[in-house]
């Protein structure tokens, strides 16, 4: 049983559920497709239809979608802005497969292009129950993005991110696609790429202390060596050549490669983490390499 209606306030002004059902109706709107928390208003509205002599389109309500918390998004509560995803460094794709999986899937696959998700979705088959945020898988979701898309498109959000931090790659530096490439398994979103990425395309301003503190003295020799070795252009030929370049300084300074590799990264990157040696040597190219070498080795001789 419905109550009474109210459909105009005493000003003379129109309620949301006679302005919904004229608005829709002038639009020609054939299908409603909303959150259940628009269930209640449904009858109402199908009678206002019915009283002004017009078939009511379709309704469909689709359970909601909830903070991390399980409660109800609200603007001062879970809720962003698309900006603010992008902010975050999320790309729109990324984005948009987890908005279509909240509360709907297809088997056990995650990842769906836009051609997929038009050919295989079916609003009959949304879930009943209503769906929570979770950060995480989409952060894990983006990561993968990262890997199977084509590295020259996220390489165009990359830009922006680098932007944001006094970046211009045309200016030098590796092309921001090798980045990504490289950074695919070592980044969750842009931002955290675009972090690691501004080592190559900015001076260092300084090292990392811990690492710093490790260091003995066999660290300035294994330094010029490596600097001997890389300054010889053959072994510029490819990544694989770089890798046995180091591998062989080590074997020839009768020191592990756990010992040479951390210094190395250390003198490009300040830190001792990053993608394989071949690949950071010629992301960074013989001229970087060389001066940043001889620049930690003055700077432990000093």
């Amino acid at each position: 049983e419905l109550d009474d209606l109210i459909i105009a306030r005493s000003d003379g002004s129109p309620t949301y559920n006679l302005t919904v059902v004229v608005d829709d109706w002038d639009m020609g709107i054939t299908h409603v497709i909303r959150g259940d928390d628009h269930l209640n208003n449904t009858p109402r509205q199908i009678n206002l239809y019915r009283a002004l002599g017009v078939t009511p389109p379709h309704f469909s309500h689709l359970p909601m979608i909830h903070a991390p918390d399980g409660t109800k998004l609200s603007k001062r509560h879970g809720a962003v802005s698309v900006m603010q995803y992008r902010e975050e460094g999320y790309l729109p794709e990324a984005l948009l497969n987890y908005l279509v999986r909240l509360g709907w899937s297809h088997g056990d696959q995650e990842l769906f292009n836009r051609e997929a998700m038009v050919a295989l979705f079916d609003i009959k088959d949304i879930n009943q129950s209503a769906s929570s945020i979770n950060p995480d898988k989409l952060r894990w979701l983006n990561q993968q993005y990262f890997k199977t898309q084509p590295a020259e498109h996220t390489a165009l959000e990359l830009r922006w991110h680098l932007g944001r931090l006094g970046i211009d790659p045309a200016l030098g530096g590796p092309d921001p696609s090798r980045l990504v490439t490289a950074y695919a398994d070592r980044a969750h979103t842009l931002v955290e790429l675009a972090e690691q990425a501004k080592a190559y395309y900015q001076d260092l301003t300084g090292y990392d202390a811990a690492a710093l503190a490790k260091l003995d003295g066999d660290a300035p020799v294994i330094l010029a060596a490596l600097a001997m070795a890389l300054a010889a252009p053959e072994v510029w030929e490819n990544e694989a050549a770089l890798d046995h370049c180091v591998k062989q300084v080590a074997q020839t300074l009768d020191f592990k490669l756990g010992k040479v590799g951390p210094l190395l990264r250390l003198a490009l990157l300040g830190q001792t983490a990053s993608p394989s040696l071949g690949v950071t040597l010629a992301l960074f190219g013989q001229a970087a390499t060389l001066a940043r070498l001889n620049a930690l080795r003055e700077t432990l001789t000093a």
